[in-house]
């Protein structure tokens, strides 16, 4: 779907056809996804391990060969994540009872006020593409950056991204900034696309150069039957 955010949109206007525009752009698995498969791979500074992984139907992940109980969930973690974000919600499902009106612009996009169910959090989009995301979850914030998307033909994948947790009160950081990388790759020629590896370099006072690093690789992926 394409929007019509070619001439400036006044602070106030209700731009819900346009983050529903960007909404509806992401890429979502289509309706019948039947799960695939494959080895997994996680680095972390010397340590390496290696297992294997399903991902069903379900849209739940198991991680099977990793003796290390918290690499073990690191990598659950990263499946999760992906299933979620993979889900196909209409938006009236997802955003029925929100409202959407415009704040400035910048660089990064066009700012989206939220109000209603959902009211406080906050999003830019630009291109169809959501920008940035600044939503409260569970008692805290979570602000994320897109920088780089890949284009599957059905839909963007975050590439390059940031986040950050803060305070919802004060705005202080909740620990660092996480920087991550994505690759996504199609199953087959016409998908769907799953993530081939993701890397993690997160602020971290404590670890060598200030910073930590973690590699996830998913490999050999091959189609549930």
């Amino acid at each position: 779907m394409t929007s019509t955010l070619t001439a400036p949109i006044a602070p106030g206007t209700d731009v819900r056809a346009a983050f529903r525009a960007a909404y509806e752009n992401r890429y979502t698995w289509e309706p019948g996804f039947g799960g695939y498969r494959g080895r997994c791979v996680m680095e972390q500074g010397e340590n390496k391990v290696v297992g294997t992984f399903t991902v069903g139907a379900d849209l739940k992940a198991k991680v099977e060969g990793i003796e290390d109980p918290e690499m073990d969930k690191a990598i659950a973690s990263q499946l999760w994540e992906v299933c979620i974000h993979r889900v196909r919600r209409s938006f009236e499902q997802t955003h029925g009872d929100n409202t959407f009106t415009a704040g400035d612009a910048d660089s990064v996009g066009l700012e989206v006020i939220v109000g209603g169910k959902n009211s406080g959090d906050r999003y830019r989009i630009k291109h169809d593409v959501v920008t940035m995301v600044h939503r409260h979850i569970h008692g805290t914030v979570v602000t994320i950056f897109t920088e780089s998307t890949t284009d599957t033909g059905a839909g963007y994948l975050s590439r390059t991204y940031t986040s950050r947790y803060s305070d919802p009160a004060t705005g202080a950081p909740r620990g660092g900034l996480s920087t991550f990388t994505d690759t996504f790759v199609p199953l087959t020629e016409s998908g769907p696309w799953v993530l081939g590896q993701r890397e993690v370099v997160c602020e971290d006072p404590e670890a060598e150069g200030g910073v930590s690093r973690q590699v996830f690789r998913f490999e050999a992926l091959e189609a549930l039957a």
